[in-house]
């Protein structure tokens, strides 16, 4: 007696669930490439700040500035900003408008639109992977005398702990490494240059966070012989935060402190 092989009627054989096609999350602003790396370091601070926010309601803030610094006049800045209903992603609202006043009556302001979903007005992004964006970004300027256009692309490739960014265009290149150790420890690697001033710069930042004693140290070193770190402390219950800052370029000779209270 022999092997009998049949086949199954096509009503009887499982049938495949289709794909489904997951929208890819938004990547996020072209300016916003750097920003893990770059909030690692700290802010440079010289003289005497006092900094107080207000929220005026769920979509529009005002922050007032007092700087007193012996290296020049003492200033005053109000800033302004509004955001509107349309949320892309944590750091990105739409329509923004942002507007800053110091003492002498300049003003700078800046609005934001968003055309499409994925269309800004300088700059198209596509997502590859839920690790991997490439972008780029397009500016062009024209004034008499003067026109021209920057082509700049980019990549930046997220893991669980760290996050690599690179862009390169005709200006120059710009290279950034975050890398979160664990919950109180963040390091930064930034690597710059400047085809058109002929100047590379690599520094070296890390951010460290004590919850229990409400404070956070940041640290830099870079290429131009230059140190510095920050200390902020928290004064709960207070809306209250203190800053500590000393930057120390060896190579000029330079020495820069300050201090700030931010409210709010």
């Amino acid at each position: 007696m022999g092997n009998t092989l049949g086949l199954a009627p096509m009503g009887t054989l499982p049938r495949r669930s289709p794909r489904r096609e997951e929208p890819l999350p938004n990547p996020g602003s072209f300016d916003e490439l750097h920003r893990l790396c770059k909030d690692v370091f700290p802010a440079q601070m010289e003289g005497v700040k006092l900094v107080v926010n207000k929220v005026l309601s769920s979509h529009f803030q005002v922050a007032h500035t007092i700087h007193m610094s012996a290296l020049g006049l003492p200033g005053y800045h109000l800033h302004a900003a509004y955001a509107g209903d349309w949320q892309l992603s944590p750091t990105e609202v739409f329509p923004t408008v942002v507007g800053d006043m110091d003492s002498s009556g300049s003003l700078n302001a800046q609005v934001l639109l968003l055309l499409a979903e994925r269309l800004r007005a300088k700059a198209v992004f596509q997502s590859l992977t839920h690790r991997l964006v490439l972008g780029g970004e397009l500016v062009y300027h024209r004034r008499p005398g003067e026109e021209g256009a920057i082509l700049t692309l980019a990549g930046k490739y997220s893991a669980v702990h760290w996050v690599a960014t690179l862009n390169v265009g005709s200006g120059g290149a710009h290279a950034s490494y975050y890398h979160r150790a664990n919950e109180q420890v963040q390091v930064g690697v930034e690597f710059e240059a400047n085809t058109r001033l002929q100047d590379t710069t690599f520094s070296f930042g890390y951010h460290l966070t004590l919850p229990q004693a409400n404070m956070v140290f940041r640290g830099l070193v870079d290429s131009n012989w230059c140190v510095g770190a920050v200390l902020e402390k928290k004064m709960p219950p207070l809306p209250v935060t203190l800053a500590l800052g000393a930057f120390l370029n060896h190579w000029r000779n330079r020495f820069h402190c300050g201090f700030s209270i931010t409210v709010g």
